[in-house]
């Protein structure tokens, strides 16, 4: 595996479990809207993608309705949902090992950057990366390669064969290829290793420990 000095990291599904947080929000937005009762396994396809979009996509919710969605979740994610959240076991020593390798570090995340880096203050591990970029609170910049554009950016990249992004979802690898990257999947995630191989993934991660391996290989 190569030896990349540039690693951008998605958030949800790949340094944290967001699963309690991100479905009860969607739970309580949907309930607004008209959909009570809904499962939160139902709703756990709702972490990865941009959430306007997957109102759209999974609730049929037309363009007006699925930003009002997003703010009604806000409501609950804002103080609650963002803390009901876990860091995998394991992310905070390989962040720290890649360091120590001299290695740079950027999250590039569909999520809101105020909350990305609320989420890595929380965690302790914010320390960890030189850039972190995510989408805007207005909508704009949801896109994965956008967000990952911004983050080569921030870091000053001049090589992109020097960049790897790791991540658990499709959109992840697909942002990645779009940017010109290479992308790790992390199939304890959310996509799973069948959705990332189809996607186009360079490898896939079982664990967090897999993961280190080929990082620091």
């Amino acid at each position: 595996m190569k030896k990349w000095t540039y690693i951008l990291f998605d958030l949800d599904g790949t340094l944290t479990d967001p699963y309690e947080g991100i479905t009860k929000c969607v739970q309580y937005a949907l309930e607004a809207f008209g959909f009570p009762g809904e499962p939160q396994e139902k709703l756990k396809k709702f972490i990865g993608p941009p959430l306007k979009e997957s109102f759209m996509d999974f609730y049929g919710f037309d363009d007006a309705s699925a930003n009002a969605a997003v703010e009604k979740y806000r409501e609950r994610f804002t103080d609650i949902g963002i803390f009901e959240n876990t860091l995998y076991d394991g992310i905070a020593q390989m962040l720290a090992a890649l360091k120590a390798d001299g290695r740079k570090l950027g999250v590039a995340s569909s999520k809101p950057e105020v909350f990305v880096e609320r989420i890595l203050e929380h965690f302790h591990i914010r320390q960890y990366f030189d850039y972190v970029a995510g989408s805007f609170l207005d909508g704009r910049r949801t896109d994965k390669s956008e967000v990952i554009e911004a983050a080569l950016l921030g870091l000053k990249v001049s090589d992109r064969d020097d960049v790897v992004m790791v991540g658990d979802r499709w959109h992840d690898v697909a942002g990645a290829l779009k940017s010109g990257l290479a992308c790790i999947g992390v199939a304890f995630g959310y996509g799973g290793r069948e959705e990332l191989t189809n996607a186009g993934a360079l490898a896939v991660a079982d664990s967090v420990g897999e993961l280190t391996d080929f990082l620091l290989s």
